[in-house]
């Protein structure tokens, strides 16, 4: 998430009453999770296992649960519970505001754009020229929508990332602060859901289509022109390239890329990133030729077995 604008350093401190170390006038851009940084971010981190990847990624301002030095051109809030801070400030910048109306006041809607009953819209919505949205679609807030983009009844888009703080005794919560972003061209089916990014942005690119049933992980990047049947799910922090072809029941592991042009056929598990302009089959998926190879072969074990038994004259 990026803010409106920018942030001094002792503000964010003050905010949550914590120290800090680092020049108090320093500027902070935006807050991200880890995964997802860049120059000028705050970030988080509260596992001895991670400290070296927070200190030393893109993030410009790290909230840390121990004294340690500042890394040059960086600088350090130390907290006690970091996790509960980062979730103090997103909620500060981007907190939960109710509709009263299910069009919300403040929505943008372009020339010709047609809003079928039963739709709701929330706050700082943009939708772009010529679109159809049909009946019973929830558009949760800051979702940002381009031109001649359908999406079918019953589908939500913005719903809040499936993003938790996993501890021995519970799970908590992350705070979602990102938004949906979809590009020209979109058509997305009944019965969808797109959830919005946890800290940055879910974003479906130019021309691409969802059948019904489909499901987007949060900060999920999908490219142009790309293909997916009814009832593919894709987790979390996933990349994929353009013109990409997701058949049936595919399902998708967090934080992996797909390479342009690559086809998974259907029911298939993608538990690894995958090459583009390949076609792949499988659970795990392999090229779509060596796992047909591999049932053909599997199909004659027990032929196979059968021919590696002694025979009864042998045994005497």
């Amino acid at each position: 998430m990026k803010f409106t604008t920018p942030k001094k350093l002792r503000d964010l401190a003050k905010l949550i009453n914590a120290p800090f170390s680092g020049d108090p006038d320093f500027i902070v851009t935006g807050i991200n999770e880890i995964h997802v940084v860049q120059a000028g971010d705050l970030t988080f981190v509260d596992h001895p296992k991670y400290y070296d990847k927070a200190l030393y990624s893109e993030a410009s301002v790290i909230i840390i649960n121990k004294q340690v030095p500042c890394p040059e051109g960086k600088c350090v809030i130390f907290s006690d519970e970091p996790f509960r801070d980062y979730n103090a400030l997103t909620k500060h910048f981007r907190p939960f505001v109710t509709s009263a109306n299910s069009i919300s006041d403040n929505v943008l809607i372009g020339k010709d754009t047609v809003i079928q009953p039963g739709v709701f819209i929330g706050n700082s919505v943009k939708i772009g020229s010529n679109c159809i949205i049909h009946s019973n679609v929830s558009i949760y807030d800051h979702t940002q929508i381009g031109d001649n983009v359908i999406i079918h009844s019953n589908t939500v888009v913005g719903s809040d990332a499936f993003y938790y703080h996993r501890t021995p005794d519970n799970n908590r919560k992350f705070h979602s602060c990102g938004r949906v972003v979809i590009h020209d061209h979109v058509e997305i089916g009944a019965c969808c859901t797109i959830d919005k990014g946890v800290s940055s942005d879910t974003i479906i690119g130019e021309g691409t289509k969802l059948d019904n049933q489909v499901h987007v992980g949060h900060d999920t990047v999908i490219g142009k022109h790309c293909l997916f049947a009814a009832q593919v799910g894709i987790s979390g922090v996933v990349r994929i390239g353009d013109n990409v072809v997701l058949w049936g029941q595919v399902g998708v592991q967090k934080d992996l890329t797909i390479g342009d042009g690559a086809v998974v056929l259907g029911q298939s598990g993608i538990a690894k990133s995958l090459e583009g302009n390949k076609t792949y089959f499988g659970s795990p998926t392999r090229e779509a030729r060596e796992k047909m190879k591999e049932l053909a072969l599997i199909k004659k074990l027990p032929e196979i077995i059968e021919m590696l038994k002694p025979s009864k004259k042998a045994r005497y």
